[in-house]
C-alpha cells in the first residue's frame, strides 16, 4: 500500500512538470494572484484548457527549477523569467495568442472586499488579477496586448514617414524614398527643358502651354439662374426690351407749340 507522497517527491513531480512546460511552450504570461480564489482559479483553468496551462508554486522553487533547466538546456532566455517572480505569482503557458489569453483571463477579474493589512493596487478598486505579458525571451508590458491592428498600422506609417524624410534630406536612396525621389528628378529636368532648347516627349506640352496658354483654355458657358421649382427663370420684359432711342421733343428743338 503507497503512502502519501513526501515532500521530496512532490519537489521532483513539481520540478519535472515546469521543465516539461519550459521545453514545450515558447510565450508565458506571468499573472499575479493576490486575493485569487481556489474556485476562481479552477474557473480560470477551465476556460484555458486547450492551449494553454497554469501553473502556480512557490517562487523559490520556480526559480530553482529555471536555473537548473537553463544549465541543462544552455537556454538562458528563461532567466529573464527569474526577476519578475515576486509575490504571489503563477506561470501560464500558452501557445495561442496572447492577447486573446490576456482578455479570457480578465473575463474571471472580480473585486474582492477590503480587508485588514491588504493593499489596494489602485485609490478606487482592487483587482484580484494582474497580469503582465512575458514572452520568452524578449519582455514586453500589458499594454502591448491592448493594441490592435490599426494601432500597428499607424505606427508603421509614422515610421515610413520619418525614413521618407530622412532619406530625402540626405539624398539616401530608399523603397519609401524612391518614387519621392524620380519625381523631384523629373521635375528638375523638366526645369531645365523650359529654360533651354533642350526637350523630350514629357516636357513639350508643357513647353507649348507655357508659349500659348490660350489653347489650353475652357470656355465657360453661362447657365440661367434656375426659378423656385428648378426651371430656368424666364427673362423680364426689360431684359427682353432692347432699348429705343428716345424720340425728341419739341423742347428739344428750342421752342415750344405755346410760344
Amino acid at each position: 500500500m503507497s503512502g502519501k507522497p513526501s515532500k521530496a517527491d512532490k519537489k521532483i513531480a513539481y520540478d519535472a512538470k515546469l521543465c516539461q512546460l519550459l521545453d514545450e511552450y515558447s510565450q508565458i504570461l506571468i499573472v499575479a494572484a493576490d486575493n485569487v480564489g481556489s474556485n476562481q482559479l479552477q474557473n480560470i483553468r477551465t476556460g484555458l484548457r486547450g492551449d494553454s496551462v497554469v501553473l502556480m508554486g512557490k517562487n523559490t522553487m520556480m526559480k530553482r527549477t529555471i536555473r537548473v533547466h537553463s544549465e541543462k538546456t544552455g537556454n538562458n532566455a528563461f532567466l529573464n523569467l527569474i526577476p519578475l517572480l515576486q509575490g504571489n505569482v503563477g506561470l501560464i503557458f500558452t501557445k495561442g495568442d496572447l492577447k486573446e489569453v490576456s482578455e479570457e483571463v480578465a473575463k474571471y477579474k472580480v473585486g474582492a472586499p477590503a480587508r485588514v493589512g491588504l493593499v489596494a493596487p489602485i485609490d478606487v478598486a482592487c483587482p484580484t488579477w494582474q497580469y503582465w505579458a512575458r514572452p520568452v525571451p524578449d519582455l514586453f508590458l500589458p499594454e502591448v496586448l491592448d493594441l490592435t491592428e490599426d494601432d500597428l498600422v499607424e505606427k508603421f506609417a509614422t515610421g515610413v514617414s520619418m525614413v521618407t524624410s530622412l532619406a530625402l534630406a540626405i539624398s539616401y536612396p530608399t523603397l519609401a524614398a524612391a518614387p519621392h525621389m524620380f519625381i523631384n528628378a523629373y521635375k528638375n529636368v523638366l526645369a531645365v527643358a523650359v529654360a533651354t532648347e533642350y526637350s523630350f516627349p514629357q516636357a513639350e506640352k508643357v513647353k507649348e502651354y507655357l508659349k500659348d496658354p490660350s489653347k489650353f483654355a475652357v470656355a465657360v458657358v453661362p447657365v440661367a439662374a434656375a426659378d423656385a421649382g428648378g426651371a430656368p427663370a424666364a427673362a423680364t420684359k426689360e431684359e427682353e426690351k432692347k432699348e429705343e432711342p428716345a424720340e425728341e421733343s419739341d423742347d428739344d428743338m428750342g421752342f415750344s407749340l405755346f410760344d
